[in-house]
């Protein structure tokens, strides 16, 4: 079962189970929402179209989480002018999983359970960072990982001491300043 539902000016199409991105809504993860702008329904070849909403129509889901989405470049130019501006946006977007659409007598629910994990640590793990390149999930001092260990450099006392005296070259000097006085009167 399918419904086509209206949310933040767009249209949809979804089923039981579909991950949604919409337009930012309010509440915090974890928390129900209802999508009551039903405009469609359907099951097979039967299909339920509304005048212009379903009467008793709902498609409800979970609030995984809220972000901010892709970046858009906005850039603006006139041509011979030496106008060139370009400014950034990225627009505020919800995240929900679709668990049941009901209307016409029927319903159809998802029997998943619901990861609240965001796009931020699911993008890391892909990258094979782990949940330590997110910012905001710092592990406790006990279960702190122990740092990476660096491979140990001599100290340079024993690297001199290694090394022949004849093969270290001598340090050069730096040559002197000239006086500041004598290049005024050279030029005068």
């Amino acid at each position: 079962m399918y419904a086509v539902i209206k949310t933040g000016g767009k249209q949809y199409r979804v089923q039981a189970g579909d991950l949604l991105v919409v337009e930012k809504l309010e509440g915090e993860p974890g928390a129900a929402v209802a999508f009551n702008e039903v405009l469609m329904l359907g099951e097979g070849e039967a299909v339920t179209v509304g005048a212009p909403l379903v009467d008793g129509a709902v498609v409800t889901g979970a609030l995984i989480e809220t972000r901010k989405g892709e970046k858009v470049k906005i850039f603006k130019k006139i041509r011979r002018q030496g106008y060139r501006r370009t400014r950034g946006h990225r627009q505020l977007e919800t995240v929900v999983r679709v668990t049941s659409v009901a209307g016409a007598g029927k319903e159809a629910k998802w029997e998943g359970s619901i990861d609240l994990t965001p796009k931020v640590i699911l993008d890391a793990r892909a990258r094979g960072l782990g949940d330590a390149a997110v910012p905001f999930s710092i592990p406790a001092a006990t279960e702190a990982a122990p740092a990476p260990k660096k491979a140990a450099k001599a100290p340079k006392a024993a690297d001199a001491a290694a090394e022949p005296a004849a093969e270290a070259a001598p340090k050069k000097k730096a040559a002197p300043k000239k006086a500041a006085a004598t290049t005024e009167e050279g030029e005068a």
